[in-house]
């Protein structure tokens, strides 16, 4: 997995997991996510997003969630709309 960007070399190699203030619903595109303390929905159309998100808490890292999910080849995580603005986890 390769990626040209510090930030999301680190990012790898961390741990996450879905938030408890976050339900994510499937839905025929992908899934929703709905955020109970915003109420903001997101539409994450990729169900391979989906899957990386659903398997953050079975991996050690963000790394193995997205191997799980067959992504082997990374080109930009950071940058890319559905993780654009996330923060680094707590």
């Amino acid at each position: 997995m390769t990626t040209d960007q510090p930030h999301a070399n680190a990012m790898l190699d961390e741990a996450w997991d879905l938030s408890p203030a976050v339900a994510l619903r499937p839905e025929p595109f992908g899934a929703m996510a709905y955020h109970f303390g915003n109420r903001e929905p997101h539409l994450p159309q990729a169900q391979r997003l989906v899957d990386v998100v659903r398997g953050l808490s079975g991996h050690p890292d963000v790394r193995g969630a997205l191997e799980a999910a067959g992504i082997r080849e990374l080109t930009g995580p950071a940058t890319s709309p559905p993780c654009r603005g996330l923060p680094p986890p707590t």
